[in-house]
């Protein structure tokens, strides 16, 4: 057998993997809505509406990222997009945690413009300091928190998302440099090594791809692609979230955050990964918690570690990153969450 038809198989074989993959996600999708319905028709109906809603308002940040990643590809443009994130290490980290701060995407709008960073060969440290910051505020979202819970509040979380991202690019940073993460993405994902070999070799961007039929072709694959991938975790996740929310009381979660100390910042923060449901409805929780006397600190952890990790970012994240990279992502978020809560605390008592 020819070393062409040796290729050919292997390609074969993997998009006969995909498939697979693929379809064992919307199985196990129809399985769990089956079986709600089955036993709990109401629920069942309500979770299939609560994912539609949450795609729909979900859509337009998943577009935009999608249609920039694409673009990018298509025009050649994702070179400079990389080299914008490349640098002195300490300047890029800091630069990308600033940005994530200000930027206006959610915790699973940020999820293709991650790939495509990374895809591009943009150094893991720079893009896990964006991944993390981005979550956790923006504009609008800080403008309601000061509306629910104050200008101070607002404050300490638009700096804690900005001191998370440096924290976790720097430890990334570190990481990277013994050895480690050198393969952030899964298998499929993306190829950091395309990525980078199109910043050792730039080429001028041809800004009017469609006047290109090779290029048109890469965009329409790489945004069909890109959509494909994110629309079936993204289903999966927000299918579990209306479980979550109609079978997770709120009381329950206001019973095990409530009360102040150490204790219960290191309480919310565990809580606020599973129990998380979405950054706009926390914050009127939040504020009621503390005024049935939560820690602020409490409050602030709460907020910082389920928007970084609630269950549709972290599918996502799963979906997306290599294992190593994933519980890297998860215990940054913890850690960081953590000390942005105590800190708080100890600021509100001084």
């Amino acid at each position: 057998m020819t070393d062409a038809s040796l290729h050919l198989t292997d390609r074969g074989r993997a998009a006969l993997s995909h498939v697979w993959q693929s379809g064992r996600i919307w199985i196990a999708i129809m399985m769990i809505l089956f079986v709600t319905a089955l036993f709990d028709p109401a629920q069942g109906r309500e979770s299939l509406a609560f994912t539609a809603r949450a795609l729909l308002e979900t859509a337009p940040y998943l577009l935009l990222s999608i249609g920039l990643a694409a673009y990018a590809g298509a025009t050649g443009a994702d070179g400079l997009i990389a080299r914008a994130f490349t640098g002195a290490p300490v300047l890029m980290i800091a630069l990308a945690a600033a940005l994530g701060g200000l930027s206006p995407f959610c915790s699973c709008g940020v999820i293709p413009l991650i790939a495509a960073l990374l895809a591009m060969g943009v150094p893991l440290s720079a893009v896990m300091a964006f991944w993390l910051a981005s979550p956790v505020i923006d504009p609008s979202m800080y403008a309601l928190t000061v509306g629910v819970l104050g200008f101070e509040f607002a404050t300490a979380k638009t700096l804690a998302a900005i001191g998370l991202g440096l924290f976790g690019g720097y430890i990334t940073l570190i990481l990277t440099r013994a050895g480690a993460l050198s393969t952030p993405l899964r298998e499929g994902v993306g190829n950091g090594g395309c990525g980078a070999s199109s910043i050792r070799d730039p080429k001028p961007p041809v800004w009017a791809f469609w006047q290109d039929d090779a290029r048109r072709v890469k965009f329409a694959r790489e945004g069909l692609t890109t959509t494909l991938f994110l629309a079936k975790w993204l289903t999966l996740a927000f299918v579990l979230e209306s479980l979550m929310v109609a079978y997770v009381p709120a009381d329950w979660v206001a019973s095990a955050v409530g009360g102040e100390g150490i204790g219960s910042v290191l309480v919310a923060t565990l809580v606020g990964v599973p129990a998380y449901l979405n950054g706009y409805a926390a914050l009127p929780l939040v504020s009621g918690l503390i005024e049935q006397g939560m820690a602020p600190g409490a409050g602030l952890a709460f907020l910082v570690a389920g928007g970084v990790t609630s269950l549709p970012a972290a599918i996502a994240v799963w979906a997306l990153a290599r294992p190593q990279v994933f519980a890297l992502y998860v215990g940054l978020a913890l850690t960081g969450s953590l000390t942005a809560g105590l800190l708080f605390q100890a600021w509100i008592g001084a």
